[in-house]
């Protein structure tokens, strides 16, 4: 919050602008309340760029001082004016109609059921007693049932459901909690399930796969401990090994599935409610669930749904349900979308999509007006780090380093979003998916029109990736407006440069999959130098070939075949790769020039060590390799002699050719690839670091996603006495893209 000198206590008027997430949260009477308890005099409205307040009286530090430190739990002041204006006198505090005008305020993200509605929720004395729709202005579901600003209920799913007699005493009473909470319902006015709660619990039981609507979409839903539904929501879901979140009750039900540290646990309890991912506890889980992995993605109950039906299967009558108990229900929670599609949010197409998957599909009468997944977490070197981010934190904007004109920059092709400017506020949209389909290219152009619908911005340019391919490029290209093209990896660290303020030169590891270089060729290894627009490569990984180009991606002992051959032993090909009979023909092909394709990439490293080590040669999802090396390290070893770098080229031959020649088990093998990646690439960092005079080093990228390798490097880099910068507010792949492109397109203007 940026305050301004507020002037001693006196009996003064005062006038406050108040700017932020600050409708739809409760603001109004929660000022209320406080300056009739301050015994102020004056009045509080909503506007099109906030919430203005005046209060007049002797007490009006108080109010300052307790306005910071008591407002309602989703609110956030950005901004706070404040200015003496002429006293009026009066002795009333009254809560005045809104203004309207251009909107400049937003809307808050989707939020968890609150304690207090989960009283009443569990209360056989409330109106709300068992109803799956309670929410007050402290929670419930607010992006994704908007249609555009100002919030109000008219432009929301719930102009639908028109308020009987009670709810709307409570809407229009300041002193109750659901004070002007726009989706407010009860049993008699608002929205209902199709299926009784029963029903539901008994499908699951029964070893059933349940699609249930909830606040952002339909998840799909079975017994995570049972294998056989697990197996067969992955055979009908057509997804093969790729993991699975589970659902379990509360914050006490976490320590049945997970090894849960503090953060951990206050990460996933957060009003967001993201996935956070967690040591998994062995023999728990179907081993379906997350197959070849470690870790477990954790979800507790987010919507009233989830607890009534927790609360079901585990048996108990809703009156006397104890919802803090710790509960052994565990459910896998995966979100609908068929195929890679995107996620189902219409009663009409769950029927269409999900009718060969579910055994019941749950619909309700409220209609999801935006797509948004559920977000997912981990925790790295104590602090949150987001892989997915969508429901929860969407639209919550990021600010950038300085103002400027709206643009609109449209990531790259995979983990796609988008990100739209308002002045110094970038709002990153939700999760979008990979635009592989036609419709998730229709959802990616949806996302954009509402977008600027919900912001009010139309943008004066595009910002886009410098590959020509990529369905977002094309997309950029056909708006007619200034195409402004960014470089994947320089986006990359410019979106955690400008996440942390950074002003001046920034130095970065950009440790990735893949994406254009400025040379035309496959980088993702990458140490650059950013100084405004301009962007320099003062160093990368050692090339290594990247037979049949996207193929590689999706077989791995391509590139081990390719690492082979770079290190001088083509003829273990055969040895290393029964399974691939075109191995040693590969190698001969590369060793004879006539595959030239190469890469820098990091990523492709970790695919070849881990067909090099026998962990994985073909991946059914992107990252599978990675995350299964990632998942056998017990702890980061450092092969002596492991790595050479010179003239800024980092090569990690010599740890390929130890791994070719003595094999070590797999284990052995991923614990020595991580610690000497990690030593190699500090080494990197600290030689750029010497070159340029930059202590700070920025890391963003794909790979540092991987848990192992982020605390290790961030470790070791701060041993070197210098300062590494990780992404935490977005994510460090290509989910954060959009973000870094406007921030770097800025500089480039």
């Amino acid at each position: 919050m940026k305050d301004a000198a507020f002037p001693p206590d006196a009996v003064a008027r005062l006038r406050l602008k108040l700017n932020g997430a600050v409708q739809g949260v409760g603001m109004r009477p929660f000022i209320h309340r406080l300056a009739s308890d301050c015994r102020l005099a004056g009045f509080v409205h909503n506007g099109a760029d906030g919430v203005t307040v005046e209060i007049e009286g002797g007490r009006t530090a108080e109010f300052l001082a307790r306005l910071r430190t008591e407002a309602p739990p989703l609110a956030r002041i950005d901004t706070l004016a404040v200015e003496e204006v002429p006293p009026l006198g009066g002795t009333g505090f009254a809560i005045r109609d809104s203004e309207g005008g251009r909107t400049v305020t937003r809307i808050v993200p989707d939020a968890a059921t609150c304690e207090a509605c989960l009283d009443e929720l569990f209360d056989p004395e409330s109106r709300y007693f068992a109803y799956s729709f309670v929410n007050c202005t402290h929670c419930g579901p607010r992006y994704t049932i908007t249609r555009r600003l100002p919030y109000d209920r008219r432009q929301t799913s719930m102009a639908e459901f028109p308020m009987c007699p009670d709810c709307a005493a409570a809407y229009g009473d300041v002193a109750d909690r659901r004070f002007h909470a726009e989706p407010v319902a009860c049993p008699v006015c608002g929205p209902r399930l199709s299926h009784p709660i029963a029903d539901i619990a008994a499908t699951i039981r029964a070893g059933g796969i349940v699609a249930l609507k909830g606040i952002g979409g339909f998840h799909l839903v079975c017994d995570a401990r049972n294998e056989t539904a697990v197996n067969a929501l992955r055979r009908r879901k057509a997804r093969e090994h790729k993991p699975f979140a589970v659902m379990v009750a509360n914050r006490a039900s976490v320590a049945a599935v997970a090894q849960a540290s503090a953060a951990e646990l206050d990460l996933v309890a957060a009003v967001a409610r993201p996935i956070v991912l967690m040591a998994a506890r062995a023999g728990v889980l179907a081993p379906s669930v997350s197959p070849g992995l470690s870790r477990v993605g954790v979800l507790l109950a987010y919507a009233p749904v989830h607890h009534l039906l927790f609360a079901a299967l585990r048996g108990d009558d809703f009156a006397h349900h104890d919802r803090r108990a710790a509960n052994d229900t565990i459910l896998v929670a995966t979100s609908a979308n068929p195929g890679g599609e995107p996620l189902v949010i219409d009663d009409a197409d769950a029927a269409r999509r999900l009718g060969g998957i579910a055994d019941l599909i749950v619909t309700h009468d409220r209609a999801i007006v935006v797509r948004a997944d559920d977000s997912v977490a981990q925790v790295i070197a104590g602090a949150p780090s987001y892989l997915r981010r969508a429901r929860g934190f969407v639209p919550e904007p990021i600010e950038l380093p300085a103002d400027g004109p709206p643009l609109l920059a449209v990531g790259a092709h995979l983990k796609s979003t988008v990100t739209l400017t308002r002045g110094r506020e970038a709002f990153v949209s939700q999760h979008i998916g990979d635009l592989d389909t036609a419709e998730t290219v229709r959802f990616f152009r949806e996302v954009v029109d509402h977008l600027m619908t919900i912001v009010d911005v139309r943008p004066e340019a595009v910002v886009c990736d410098l590959h020509p391919d990529y369905r977002s490029t094309q997309f950029a290209e056909s708006l007619g407006l200034p195409v402004i093209r960014v470089q994947h990896h320089a986006a990359h660290l410019a979106a955690v440069a400008a996440e942390h303020r950074l002003a001046g030169p920034a130095l970065g590891l950009a440790l990735d999959g893949h994406g254009l270089g400025l040379d035309g060729g496959a980088w993702g290894g990458e140490m650059l130098r950013l100084d405004g627009g301009r962007v320099d490569r003062l160093g990368h990984l050692a090339p290594l070939p990247l037979p049949g180009g996207d193929k590689a991606a999706r077989e791995p002992w391509r590139m081990g075949v390719g690492a082979l051959v770079a290190v001088g032993r083509a003829n273990l090909a055969a040895a290393l790769f029964p399974k691939a009979p075109l191995a040693t023909p590969l190698a001969r092909r590369i060793a004879g020039g006539d595959e030239t394709l190469v890469t820098t990439s990091l990523g492709r490293l970790f695919d070849a060590v881990a067909a090099l080590l026998g962990v994985r040669e073909v991946q059914d999802y992107e990252g599978q390799a990675a995350m299964e090396l990632e998942a056998l390290v017990d702890g980061p070893e450092v092969l002596d002699g492991g790595w050479k770098l010179e003239d800024g080229v980092l090569s990690f031959a010599p740890l390929l050719n130890h791994i070719a020649r003595f094999r070590p088990d797999a284990r052995l093998g991923a614990s020595l690839f991580h610690g000497t990646l990690i030593d190699g690439l500090a080494a990197l960092a600290a030689d750029g670091s010497s070159r340029t005079g930059t202590a700070t080093v920025v890391l963003g990228g794909g790979c540092m996603m991987n848990r192992v390798l982020a605390e290790g490097l961030t470790a070791a880099l701060a041993v070197l006495g210098l300062k590494p910068l990780m992404a935490r507010r977005l994510p460090p792949n290509d989910g954060g893209l959009s973000y870094g492109q406007v921030a770097l397109a800025r500089q480039l203007q």
